[in-house]
């Protein structure tokens, strides 16, 4: 083995600058015996690197390769597997694990002591080492490089001397020596012994040298102590000499010590005047209110721009002095005391006077705009506000600064500022509304009663009905279904008559015009309440200083009212609101001042109601375009939530207008004397379809009246046929042709695109009971000839040939001359004449169906006839029997009949 290290370390570690300390023979455990070595090297030059290579003898030849090498510090577990049995098994964890099997338990006990020690010499992370028997792992003793001399190589071990003599690699300068000394005795090699006594001899000869040299020393050694000796003399000279200027000094220290500390106590002195100085400007500057400050917090003009601009200039110089952030220390000086309680005062003052102010000006614009209402009483126009917000918005910043200095007076403003306010606006509110109502009922001032009624419920109920309810105008359309309900109430129409006269308010009065003329009033009073309700919102949220333009979650219910006392219990604490929370203030404030405009509007929407029902129509469109509007510039203030909620009340109205005429169909009655013709519902389709299409043109509630059509047409399509089925004087065919034809063609003229199944519906019923009515209109006619010719078919019917008919006794030739010859042109021409009259006598003349039907018997005629002809020429063939009058004959007839009437 010793050759083997030895070999190796020439041909294999030597080139690559490193020593080898310790060798294993292996193979990997579980496979073929393929031996290779693991050899513990180290490197000769700094920083010295530890390496666990792999050597394996080449297939080629008997020289050895390096296979693959892994630093020391990448091994992580060293393992034995066993540290009491002798066992050649190990295991070594580097990236993986390799499993290796040693020639000996010798070799492998010493290859893992070597690399214990290497790791303990160069490694700072140590190597795990499992089940390794505790003899291996001796500790070496600590050796630093300070320790071994420069030129020499320094060994891995420290304890182990064995090991040291074992092997130690010679450094360069050694090499070179005992090259030189070898050359010089050739017979080294030969006579080692002959060469150790040269050495020994030589050896002998320099230590001579050295002694002979040591004591020729020995003279300059005495004169050199005598140097030393005076100098030693020379130091002791000097150390007197500075003890001397040492007590010297002594004096001048202390006098000096002293000077120093007076010049640290006047510096001290210093520094504190200063900071003395600059706490007494911090408090001059910040805590110092001007006179005129003063003068003006105390007797300045608020009702002058320049008094108002001087006194929130002195309000900002005081809430800047009570709001000053005083260091510590400060709120225990008397005169900073004195000067927070004098501000203290100063605002006090100023909060009331400035409140007083406020609320006496609040007072005068509910007086001065009271005084203005007359003007706008004949006209319907809301009171303009802007010159009295436009006076208020001055205050504004004093506002802000009571806001923030005294909330109690700020508070007690805002509750001043509604209760004034309100009044005002529900006087200004209700007059409006009356003339709103004036103008919609058409009544003069002398009858001005009938109009103001609707501001007490119970009143307005019995007059408006007594006034509307008489002339059964319930679907404020002018259709005959509502002349016939007049008609039938002819008590009440006499109870009323007069009303109906002054008021001029009866159903058939009621046009288009009339209808307009609502709309545009109602637009109006929508047009007026919403710029002033925009800028009173505005005006609190600019003078009250509220945030009015942050989303907050939730909007008011349309029952939400505002408690008199909510703000009060809402800030009673001081603390300033929050920005949702004066979002809230702002739309409760506004709930307040305008409580009366919602039960208006219902009022009048009531109103709007009774006159027509129609009236619905209008608005529903206009009130959801306004709603609409406010929506966009802000979902949750209280234009959009109030306009909402009525806006609920007029779709209830809407729906129950339409409730309304479905039930008037299954109520109408025909009578049983005259023909029905076109029904009254069905005319007020007509009506209602052509208004709301006119309405509704480019509405945002298009899809409640496209629900209101389907439940409209289906009401008209039951009730059509419920009126027919019970028609005695008109053919029930007849009833559905007309009316289903009228449907048809209104649906046809206005295009109503959600009813396009309806109108295809629509026009197939009328086809079919035109068809029905032509084919039993026309069994008449000809009776006999159709019931000879029924019976010939249902011969053919039961299985006898076409051309054996003949020889029927009940439909021989003789049979079919005698019926073809009681059908001459003339009794033919006559039966067609009577059939037109009783087809006129049956159709109504404002639906002109009767050319229609006329043309539609003459094709089917012709049809028959020639139905009859293909019968004779089948089942009578060269019989020679023919009709007694021809096709032409027959446009003959409808031709002149058709002239004649």
């Amino acid at each position: 083995m010793t050759a083997i290290k030895h070999a190796l370390q020439r041909d294999i570690f030597t080139p690559n600058d490193e020593r080898l300390l310790s060798i294993v023979n292996v193979c990997k455990a579980g496979k073929k015996k393929k031996n290779c070595f693991l050899c513990a090297t180290v490197t000769t030059e700094r920083p010295v690197q530890v390496n666990v290579v792999k050597v394996k003898k080449s297939d080629k030849g008997d020289f050895y390769k390096r296979q693959i090498a892994w630093a020391l510090r990448d091994l992580a577990v060293v393992d034995a597997k066993d540290a009491i049995k002798e066992n050649p098994e190990f295991d070594l964890h580097f990236e993986k694990i390799y499993k290796w099997v040693a020639s000996s338990t010798a070799e492998k006990n010493a290859f893992i002591s070597c690399i214990w020690k290497l790791n303990q010499r160069y490694l700072r992370k140590k190597i795990d080492f499992v089940n390794v028997s505790s003899q291996l792992l001796e500790e070496l003793p600590k050796v630093t490089e300070e320790s071994v001399p420069s030129g020499e190589n320094q060994s891995v071990t420290g304890g182990d001397e064995e090991t040291v003599d074992e092997y130690q690699e010679l450094n360069a300068r050694e090499e070179q020596d005992i090259e030189i000394m070898m050359e010089g005795c050739e017979y080294a090699i030969s006579n080692a012994e002959a060469f150790a006594e040269k050495l020994s001899r030589e050896l002998q000869v320099l230590d001579g040298a050295n002694i002979q040299s040591i004591m020729a020393s020995e003279k300059q050694v005495n004169i050199l102590m005598k140097l030393l000796d005076e100098a030693l003399k020379e130091v002791d000279q000097i150390e007197l000499k500075l003890s001397s200027y040492e007590e010297m000094l002594q004096s001048v220290k202390e006098q000096m010590d002293q000077i120093s500390e007076s010049n640290h106590l006047i510096h001290l002195s210093n520094t504190n005047n200063v900071k003395l100085l600059s706490e007494i400007e911090f408090l001059v500057n910040h805590m110092d209110l001007a006179k005129g400050h003063i003068k003006a917090l105390q007797e300045g003009d608020l009702a002058s721009s320049r008094g108002i601009e001087a006194c929130t200039n002195a309000a900002d110089a005081l809430l800047q002095c009570m709001n000053v952030a005083l260091r510590p220390g400060h709120d225990m000086l008397y005169a900073v005391k004195q000067q927070q309680q004098r501000f203290g005062d100063l605002r006090e003052q100023f909060a009331r006077r400035l409140a007083s102010h406020l609320n006496n000006v609040f007072v005068q614009q509910g007086h001065d705009q009271s005084s203005t209402l007359a003007q706008h009483s004949i006209e319907l126009t809301l009171p303009n506000h802007h010159p009295f917000h436009r006076d208020l918005l001055r205050y504004a910043k004093l506002m802000e600064w009571l806001k923030s200095t005294d909330y109690g007076k700020y508070e007690g403003l805002t509750k001043n500022y509604m209760d004034y306010l309100s009044r005002l606006y529900e006087r200004e509110i209700k007059d409006f509304f009356e003339v709103a109502k004036i103008k919609m009922t058409g009544t003069t001032k002398e009858s001005k009663k009938f109009a103001t009624l609707p501001r007490k419920e119970s009143a307005v109920k019995q007059e408006t009905e007594s006034l509307h309810g008489s002339s059964g105008k319930l679907t404020g359309s002018t259709s005959s279904l509502n002349k016939l309900s007049v008609q039938s109430s002819g008590s009440r129409r006499s109870q009323s008559s007069s009303l109906l006269d002054m008021g001029n308010m009866s159903a058939s009065d009621l046009d288009v015009a009339d209808r307009t003329k609502f709309d545009k009033i109602f637009e109006q009073v929508l047009s007026e309440l919403e710029p002033l309700c925009l800028a009173e919102q505005d005006f609190i949220s600019k003078f009250f200083k509220l945030q009015q333009h942050q989303n907050i979650p939730g909007t008011m219910t349309e029952t939400e009212e505002m408690d008199g006392g909510m703000l009060s219990r809402q800030y009673s604490s001081g603390v300033l609101p929050s920005i949702s929370s004066e979002k809230d203030m702002i739309r409760q404030m506004m709930i307040k001042i305008f409580r009366c405009i919602e039960p208006e509007l219902n009022n009048l929407i009531a109103l709007g109601d009774k006159i027509d029902s129609f009236n619905s129509l209008y608005m529903l469109v206009k009130m959801s375009h306004h709603v609409w509007t406010a929506q966009n510039v802000d979902p949750a203030s209280f234009l959009s939530t109030t306009l909402g909620n009525v806006l609920v009340t007029v779709k209830r109205n809407f729906d129950k207008c339409i409730s309304n005429q479905i039930r008037q169909m299954e109520e109408v009655k025909i009578s049983k004397k005259s023909k029905v013709g076109i029904l009254p519902f069905v005319a007020e389709f007509e009506e209602f379809a052509g208004l709301a299409e006119s309405i509704f043109k480019n509405a945002e509630r298009r899809g409640d009246l496209d629900k209101a059509y389907i439940k409209l047409i289906r009401g008209v399509f039951v009730n059509v046929e419920k009126v027919a089925n019970e028609s005695q004087k008109t053919p029930r065919d007849v009833v559905m042709m007309e009316n289903f034809h009228h449907i048809f063609a209104t649906l046809s003229r206005l295009k109503i695109s959600c009813l396009e199944a309806e109108k295809k519906e629509a026009k197939q019923k009328y086809t079919d009971h035109l068809q029905s009515y032509v084919i039993y209109s026309l069994g008449q006619p000809l009776e006999k000839l159709n019931h000879f010719f029924e019976g010939v078919e249902a011969r053919v019917a039961q299985g006898i040939r076409e051309e054996e008919v003949s020889y029927q006794l009940a439909f021989n030739k003789q049979e079919l001359r005698k019926v073809i010859k009681e059908y001459p042109g003339k009794e033919v021409k006559k039966g067609l004449d009577n059939l037109y009259k009783k087809v006129d006598k049956h159709l109504c003349e404002e639906e002109n169906l009767l050319q229609v039907v006329w043309h539609s018997m003459q094709d089917e005629f012709i049809r028959q006839y020639k139905h009859f002809e293909g019968l004779i020429a089948r089942c009578y063939p060269g019989s020679g029997v023919t009709m007694e009058f021809t096709i032409q004959d027959i446009l003959d007839y409808c031709s002149s009949i058709a002239q004649s009437h």
